[in-house]
């Protein structure tokens, strides 16, 4: 259904400069996107890590507490850590853990959706110390005139989910965590329902409990409460390890569009998608039975990560629907389908889950 674009992969770390000289770019992936103006807008991550690179040494570069990025090294044959993942490295005996990149956020820009001028400088960067291993996945939603950007913020402390805002893409407002660790894939809704903003996250549990997609409500963006279970992982192959919020909501004639990744016990990313009526978010009315999008092309297959297809956002263009997504954490890409026939492919289902509209729901602050 869904077709890549002939312009893929659209934005790759070859033509993406360094946010610093001893730098290189390894990944411009998982990028927000809205329109803004008569543009595109997309924020992409850029991940970066140390240029030169030792013999059987990891570089790990975060930041310390002086909000200056360091660069950590272990060597690749230490038995305290296991080195084996390309993107962490983690310690056997203790709860130490490093990433072998860190990312920042970057404005790029469109106009016609598809070629891209990436800016030559970060726009978001990690700061505060529950950042200090890199800023990811920013997911853009726009309600009223301002545009509101959640995205992971990791650190030694887990990962959570922080949120900025702002009007023009040049300055932001810093509103802090809203996702306490260990909490991510979060996705806002474009517009408040019943007088309430409404929020998918997944929260990542411990020894019990599945990776699922959760709804959340808040009177203000900030403080989140009436958690409902949405879409739990499943026994599936391709759903069995996890699933998660992807491009934030969309709405259609028919309902909430959710976009979301599934991921298989092998680390294999593909897409799926769900429908919700429209005053009731955590009820499903219709989903896709199988993924909607698989890692096919080489750009998919092959890269920093490979087998991966992750969306942070899609837009509607008429009776088009337009998917961004992260090709093997490593490049940008567009895939598309029509809207009507999309939709027409989604299986109607009697789900078991849902409460009463929020208005009836008895929800107070």
């Amino acid at each position: 259904m869904l077709i890549r674009h002939p312009s893929n992969p659209l934005i790759t770390p070859a033509q993406v400069r360094s946010s610093r000289p001893d730098f290189e770019v390894v990944g411009t992936f998982n990028a927000g996107v809205t329109r803004f103006g008569d543009e595109t807008l997309m924020l992409v991550r850029v991940a970066e890590r140390p240029a030169i690179r030792g013999d059987g040494i990891i570089l790990c570069p975060l930041v310390d507490d002086t909000g200056e990025i360091i660069v950590k090294r272990i060597a690749r044959d230490d038995p305290d850590f296991e080195t084996s993942d390309p993107r962490i490295v983690r310690g056997r005996r203790n709860h130490e853990t490093y990433l072998t990149s860190i990312s920042h956020l970057r404005v790029a820009r469109s106009k016609d959706g598809v070629q891209f001028t990436v800016g030559a400088v970060p726009w978001l960067v990690p700061e505060t110390n529950v950042e200090s291993f890199g800023v990811e996945d920013g997911r853009i939603t726009c309600i009223g005139d301002r545009y509101y950007i959640n995205y992971s913020a990791v650190s030694e402390h887990g990962i959570a989910t922080s949120l900025v805002s702002t009007s023009d893409f040049v300055s932001f407002v810093r509103h802090g965590v809203i996702f306490p660790p260990s909490n991510r894939d979060v996705t806002l809704f474009p517009q408040q329902i019943d007088g309430l903003y409404v929020a998918y996250h997944r929260p990542m549990p411990g020894e019990l409990g599945k990776y699922s997609i959760w709804m959340a409500t808040s009177p203000d963006m900030v403080h989140w409460g009436g958690h409902r279970l949405v879409l739990q992982a499943g026994s599936d192959r391709w759903e069995a390890g996890r699933v998660g919020g992807g491009a934030p909501p969309l709405w259609t004639s028919r309902g909430w569009l959710s976009i979301y990744h599934a991921a298989d016990r092998d680390n294999v990313y593909c897409l799926g998608a769900f429908l919700t009526p429209h005053d009731q978010p955590d009820r499903i009315i219709a989903r896709s039975d199988t993924p909607i999008f698989k890692p096919e092309a080489d750009y998919e297959l092959n890269g920093f990560f490979g087998n991966v297809v992750f969306s942070c956002g899609a837009l509607i263009d008429g009776d088009m629907l337009r998917l961004y997504y992260g090709a093997a954490d490593d490049s940008m890409a567009l895939a598309e389908a029509p809207l009507s026939a999309f939709l027409d492919s989604l299986t109607k289902v009697q789900s078991t889950h849902g409460a009463p509209p929020l208005r009836r729901f008895g929800i107070r602050y």
